[in-house]
């Protein structure tokens, strides 16, 4: 049966490649992107199918709106994907006070006022399902990327939260945590801090970048994606590539590895 899927940042990426997986199996899609003729191609090809809406996340009035105007032109909405976000490079004593609320306005608060406009509808439903596009570095952070593992931690605890409090209603949430793959998030897409000298070195030591054999082809996570909004009961995270597996299960083995070494002291602070 077709669903009717809204979903953020559609203009390139990720988005732009579910957006077109979903339209292309006769699911309708309201697509929202910035900069409005960078969804000309879907309208053209996708035709009644794909309702294209501008939209800049931060705004939570247009936020609101535009999920409105969603349910009105199909319906319903079973399924948001809050996929809009960018990166931000930098050491954290780089980053200005504006690229810092910035990052956290996008990757953070446009995610949390789409999935509070969409909440009334799907509790009427009785059913839906926010996907949240989290990040591999949602569950642990790197040198050079604290701001933007900052959003995607708070992605992560929200979303958490969020899934317990909407279960009764029949709403599924999802954490989608991707690492390693070809799109532009690393490049055109992302932001950088003004560069300081005396991180030089911490930058070097991490700009290696992703092992070639673990890089995967964005198209490469459609079937996963599709098959996560098909799921009756699906989970609330997934891991998207083989190199966020690697990642995060290495570095769960050394937290418990130093959560354990420390275990007298923690047991001992009970204090009784």
């Amino acid at each position: 049966m077709a669903k009717t899927i809204f979903i953020t940042g559609a203009s390139r990426g990720f988005g732009k490649l579910w957006a077109e997986a979903l339209l292309q199996r006769g699911d309708k899609v309201i697509a929202t992107a910035r900069d409005l003729s960078a969804l000309d191609d879907l309208v053209s090809k996708y035709g009644d199918n794909v309702l294209a809406l501008q939209l800049d996340v931060n705004d939570r009035d247009a936020d609101f709106a535009a999920v409105i105007k969603a349910k009105e032109h199909f319906g319903s909405v079973n399924v948001l994907i809050n996929n809009a976000g960018y990166g931000l490079f930098g050491a954290i004593e780089e980053t200005s006070e504006k690229e810092a609320r910035n990052q956290m306005e996008t990757n953070f608060f446009g995610l949390l006022w789409l999935s509070q406009a969409v909440m009334p509808i799907m509790r009427e439903q009785g059913h839906g399902h926010i996907i949240q596009l989290s990040s591999v570095l949602g569950l642990i952070s790197r040198p050079v990327l604290g701001l933007y593992a900052a959003s995607k931690f708070a992605v992560e605890g929200l979303s958490e939260s969020l899934a317990a409090e909407v279960k009764g209603f029949g709403i599924h949430v999802s954490i989608i945590e991707p690492a390693g793959f070809d799109t532009e998030w690393g490049s055109s897409s992302a932001a950088r801090t003004v560069a300081m000298p005396e991180y030089n070195e911490v930058k070097a030591n991490h700009q290696a970048g992703i092992p070639p054999d673990f890089r995967g082809a964005a198209s490469g996570t459609i079937d996963a994606v599709l098959k996560l909004i098909d799921s009756e009961n699906p989970p609330l995270r997934l891991l998207l590539g083989k190199y966020a597996n690697m990642l995060v299960k290495k570095e769960y083995a050394g937290r418990n590895t130093e959560w354990d070494s420390w275990l007298d002291v923690t047991l001992a602070s009970q204090g009784k």
